[in-house]
């Protein structure tokens, strides 16, 4: 098992997740619940990536064979998409491509936010699962599906630690450390997701490219 493919999923996955952006995002949509409450969204909202993603990661495939999309196809969807949300997170913003104007009214009202709009979209957004989806087609052996798993799971756990000590986080960070941390990421995303366009743009234009 390459470890270092790991690593590198499991960075990429955790810039696009971002749960340290995120932690703001958290605290102002549990700022109503009590302690028990709030830890409760946590869990559930983190089991709900999980679950989304490794779906995602088994399922992905078959989607686009039913569709009849080529994976470097999907590579440059995919990798456009991750730009548009990279693009936004430097400015340090959370990208419209994960929520909207109407997303956010009606999230208010919302009693329960764990699973809409916290784990889909907000974190196993659309640039999560073209990430897991590419990465999932490139290497569909089980050891790698096991590594995959491991790694899902493990960005399911830091996610909740994180989301746990949001409070305390959110005001030792601050709004500019959560910014400065967002920009990095979104500095990360960005090279991750030109890399993924580039790869879909040799596999579609192998004799252009060279």
């Amino acid at each position: 098992m390459d470890f270092m493919l790991y690593i590198k999923f499991f960075l990429g996955l955790l810039a696009i997740i971002n749960p340290v952006g995120l932690l703001p995002v958290f605290v102002s949509l549990t700022s109503h619940q009590t302690e028990v409450e709030r830890r409760h969204t946590n869990r559930v909202a983190n089991f709900a990536v999980v679950v989304i993603l490794l779906v995602t990661m088994i399922a992905g495939q078959h989607i686009l064979s039913m569709f009849s999309i080529s994976l470097s196809a999907f590579r440059i969807a995919g990798g456009s998409l991750i730009c548009i949300i990279a693009m936004s997170m430097l400015q340090g913003k959370i990208s419209e491509v994960k929520r909207n104007q109407e997303e956010d009214r009606e999230s208010s009202g919302m009693e329960s936010v764990a699973v809409v709009p916290l784990a889909l979209p907000l974190m196993a957004g659309p640039g999560a699962i073209s990430s897991v989806i590419v990465f999932a087609a490139e290497h569909n052996k089980m050891v790698n599906f096991v590594g995959m798993f491991l790694t899902i799971v493990t960005i399911g756990l830091v996610s909740w630690a994180l989301f746990r000590m949001a409070p305390v986080l959110f005001k030792l960070l601050g709004k500019t450390g959560i910014n400065v941390i967002t920009r990095l990421m979104g500095l990360l995303m960005l090279s991750l997701g030109i890399e993924v366009i580039a790869a879909g743009a040799k596999g579609l234009f192998p004799t252009l490219i060279g």
